[in-house]
């Protein structure tokens, strides 16, 4: 088997710290962005997750250590918006969120797609709390994610660009309801909708090319 090497082994293990940290805290209480934005200090429930964490997996809790120094490193990054705001996020890709009212069903099934919401930085942060916030409370789709300030080299443009799932795309009115929803939140610029069947057949938009479904 090959050598993992530092970096790979790093970020892997703050995903799956970052996993944790959520589901561990929402099991206390409160979510994670709830406790950040509210400056609440939460260190004792997190050196508590960490220590669980470095019982069950030493080697990645290792490589988190040696990567930040320290628990008290990684909880400041957290208190600073690490996994809570897109554009002090710089540890993961996206950050996502789920409708906690769908149990079975998944933004990756083949039949769902999703609106795409282009955003400049200036205005990320805020937007993404409104789709955050309004999937939580069942307003909008299954889920929703949002590019972070990891520099990603899929990336197009500096843009950032937000996701909000739905179910079927097939499902016309569901799909056009949610549509309005993210109106009412100030979405109010033409967007476009992309199946999940394009996505995963590795077609994009091009010059002269559109792969999007709906265009509202």
């Amino acid at each position: 088997m090959d050598e993992v090497d530092f970096d790979t082994l790093a970020d892997a293990a703050y995903g799956i710290f970052e996993i944790l940290l959520s589901r561990g805290l929402e099991a206390r209480g409160a979510p994670l962005f709830s406790r950040v934005e509210a400056g609440i200090d939460f260190f004792n429930d997190f050196d508590a997750i960490f220590a669980g964490f470095s019982r069950d997996y030493p080697p990645l809790a290792d490589a988190l250590l040696t990567r930040f120094g320290s628990t008290e490193a990684v909880y400041r990054m957290v208190m600073a918006g690490e996994g809570v705001v897109p554009t002090r996020t710089t540890q993961m890709y996206w950050i996502t969120v789920d409708n906690p009212a769908v149990q079975d069903l998944s933004p990756n099934d083949e039949q769902a797609g999703k609106w795409l919401i282009f955003s400049d930085i200036s205005g990320v942060d805020a937007l993404w709390k409104k789709i955050r916030d309004a999937t939580l409370a069942g307003d909008l789709g299954i889920s929703a994610k949002v590019s972070t300030a990891r520099p990603n080299p899929d990336s197009r443009d500096d843009r950032k660009v937000v996701y909000v799932y739905t179910r079927d795309w097939s499902d016309e009115a569901d799909v056009m309801q949610v549509r309005e929803h993210l109106r009412a939140l100030g979405v109010v610029d033409r967007i476009g909708y992309k199946r999940n069947l394009e996505t995963f057949a590795g077609e994009y938009s091009e010059k002269g090319k559109k792969v999007t479904y709906y265009s509202v």
